[in-house]
């Protein structure tokens, strides 16, 4: 049975290109902003959709999406207003792919089945457990796809052959191929090591290696194309035209429509 992604991904290899996933921080600069930010990169042209769950511990995050989850936070965001925003994204647009980004904090704290039902009646997709260990994940993953939710699991630089079969089996989607150690932010240069990943991961069977950490201009994304990657995620970037414009609307969305735009125009093949 297909589910959101494959369907996004047979499409886009039609149309001989890859995916762009930008990425926010539901609740940032506040709940009724965030959702108009959601909407306006949907519009953008947006191929699927990365959102954070404000977490007070985000260990994965950089200084930017941390400045975001803190704004969240002071803003009254709780993981159940972030679940009806993305529910009102999700009834206004059915077909594109939602996943989330959290932390086992809060995904234990609920309890395994009781979050992954919240996470499929609020329409999303996959959840990225930023710090779940792979080797751990047994009960996790089988809670995750007895509610037809895809766990998605990080590939990073470093993975060895049997670190790599396991998240071949265990992860759905797609799968996040970091570009190096670390957390996120904005690079100058992205590396492009990480195709010895993508090439492990593709002989594993994974699902589509989509590439972040780090990618936040056009250049970034035709590398990662480059490298064998299905797509490439960028979070800081968009966070940082979020915080610069957050106090003009039209402004933002401005930006953030050019942003999108430029970088979906980049996943071109051999381009």
């Amino acid at each position: 049975m297909t589910n959101r992604y494959d369907r996004m991904f047979e499409k886009l290899d039609s149309q001989k290109r890859g995916a762009f996933i930008p990425f926010a921080v539901v609740g940032d600069p506040d709940i009724e902003t965030s959702l108009t930010i959601i909407e306006t990169l949907v519009e953008a042209g947006a191929d699927a959709l990365e959102l954070g769950v404000p977490f007070s511990d985000p260990v994965a995050d950089g200084p930017v999406i941390q400045a975001a989850v803190v704004r969240a936070l002071e803003a009254g965001a709780t993981p159940s207003l972030c679940f009806e925003v993305i529910r009102k994204v999700r009834d206004k647009y059915p077909e594109i792919p939602i996943g989330i980004l959290t932390y086992c904090n809060p995904v234990i704290s609920a309890g395994l089945n009781s979050y992954f039902e919240n996470i499929a009646n609020s329409g999303i997709d996959s959840v990225l457990t930023a710090d779940m260990p792979v080797a751990e994940a047994d009960a996790y993953v089988a809670a995750a796809k007895a509610n037809s939710v895809l766990p998605v699991f990080i590939a990073p630089p470093n993975a060895d052959e049997k670190t790599t079969l396991k998240i071949a089996q265990l992860t759905g989607g797609y799968t996040y191929v970091v570009t190096r150690k670390g957390v996120t932010g904005t690079d100058e240069d992205v590396q492009t090591g990480f195709s010895t990943v993508i090439d492990g991961l593709k002989k594993a069977g994974a699902p589509k290696p989509v590439v972040g950490f780090g990618i936040s201009k056009p250049a970034h994304v035709t590398a990662s194309i480059g490298a064998g990657a299905a797509g490439a995620i960028s979070g800081s970037a968009v966070v940082k035209i979020i915080e610069a414009h957050r106090n003009n609307i039209d402004e933002m969305k401005s930006a953030l429509n050019a942003f999108v735009r430029e970088m979906r125009a980049a996943t071109l093949w051999n381009k």
